[in-house]
């Protein structure tokens, strides 16, 4: 299959050279192809929400689980009731306070919406994006549009078109390049069928904004723990997610402490021949002594902390890095995204350094006796 590359909004508004690609790519999802597009958060993999096929084949394009929901786009709030066989008062208020905007709801499906597209759940999570480009291809293609983030399962989401081609060229119909998106995490997805509601995934949205609305949300435990054995309601909550192709540790602690630990590994990983690099923030940044040293941000800036993460993955990725260590951020408002993110990414080893009673940060070796110790590579993982 050849994929057709498009550039839409180049100057800030479409043009008529606009409306026609969106058109031609509408077209193509009404004949049940598959097109991938900007949204606010990430680039998505879209395809008819209501044909089974279409869900069929952007799984087959990712090599994603079937039993991994997808999350059924909109661009009108009264179209949802097409979709959903009960509306409670809950999701009219959240609509209300976040759509357009990167927060998802999973509610009861109505018999239009297939289990191809739901992963055999009797759920549907919907979203209506803020993006203009997203909503236009929405529209003109009927109205229900499935995507899930354009990558192959299991890698960094793309945040640029150019990522979104490093996985799907060849795999799918087009790729509309609008840019570069503006929040780079994934939705928050809430699930409403549930008392009292509870988060699934986090994202901008944070827990914080959501319990100003709705007075009390739970949050799963999946979210900073290991996934358990137990069938996904919501997309990235069962299986490994955003990950580089080398091994991401993240390392927990005193800053001090964790940029000494850090440049000891990464001299150990370089005697044993392997490419390293660090995700650092701004602060710290010129301590680190690895091969590659990227940039996410500023740490007071965790905005920016959270567009640069998935591109700062796919830089590493770029370079061949083998052996990466990255820094640890708080899990409060969007930080607990970043940190779910990273934990996903890294597959949940993360080296914490204790303090003892003095500040004084001590090795992570000698604490193995009272975490889990990973005899592989000798290092302390909780």
């Amino acid at each position: 299959m050849e994929t057709k590359l498009v550039q839409i909004g180049k100057g800030g508004a479409f043009t008529c050279e606009d409306e026609a690609y969106l058109r031609e790519a509408a077209e193509i999802i009404k004949k049940g192809g598959l097109v991938a597009f900007p949204t606010e958060t990430v680039y998505g993999l879209g395809g008819d929400a209501l044909n089974p096929d279409s869900s069929r084949k952007i799984y087959a394009a990712k090599g994603r689980p079937s039993d991994n929901p997808l999350i059924v786009h909109i661009c009108r709030f009264e179209d949802i009731r097409r979709i959903v066989s009960r509306l409670p008062e809950s999701a009219v208020r959240i609509a209300d306070a976040f759509w357009p905007g990167p927060l998802t709801m999973i509610l009861p499906k109505s018999r239009a919406v297939p289990r191809e597209t739901t992963g055999g759940l009797d759920t549907v999570a919907v979203r209506f994006p803020s993006h203009p480009v997203a909503r236009k291809l929405i529209e003109y293609s009927g109205g229900y549009i499935a995507a899930p983030s354009a990558n192959a399962s299991g890698r960094p989401s793309p945040t640029l078109a150019r990522y979104v081609a490093e996985d799907m060229d060849g795999r799918i119909d087009m790729i509309i390049d609008g840019g570069e998106v503006g929040i780079g995490l994934e939705s928050t997805i809430i699930d409403l069928t549930v008392e009292p509601p509870r988060i699934l995934r986090p994202g901008y949205v944070t827990r914080e904004m959501l319990d100003g609305i709705l007075e009390k949300t739970d949050i799963d435990v999946t979210i900073i723990k290991p996934d358990s054995g137990q069938a996904p309601k919501a997309p990235g909550m069962k299986y490994r997610h955003y990950a580089p192709r080398g091994r991401l540790v993240i390392v927990e602690g005193p800053p001090e402490q964790v940029i000494a630990y850090i440049n000891r590994q990464v001299e150990e990983d370089r005697g044993k021949g392997e490419k390293t690099g660090v995700i650092g923030t701004t602060e710290v940044l010129e301590q680190y002594q690895a091969d590659v040293v990227k940039c996410i941000g500023n740490r007071e800036a965790e905005e920016d902390i959270a567009r640069n993460l998935f591109s700062v993955l796919r830089e590493l990725d770029e370079e061949k890095v083998e052996s990466i260590y990255s820094e640890s951020f708080p899990s409060k408002g969007l930080g607990q995204a970043i940190m779910n993110r990273l934990l996903k990414a890294a597959g949940h080893r993360i080296v914490r350094l204790p303090a003892d009673e003095n500040g004084t940060c001590i090795n992570a070796r000698e604490s193995s006796k009272t975490n889990h110790h990973n005899e592989s590579d000798g290092r302390t993982i909780k």
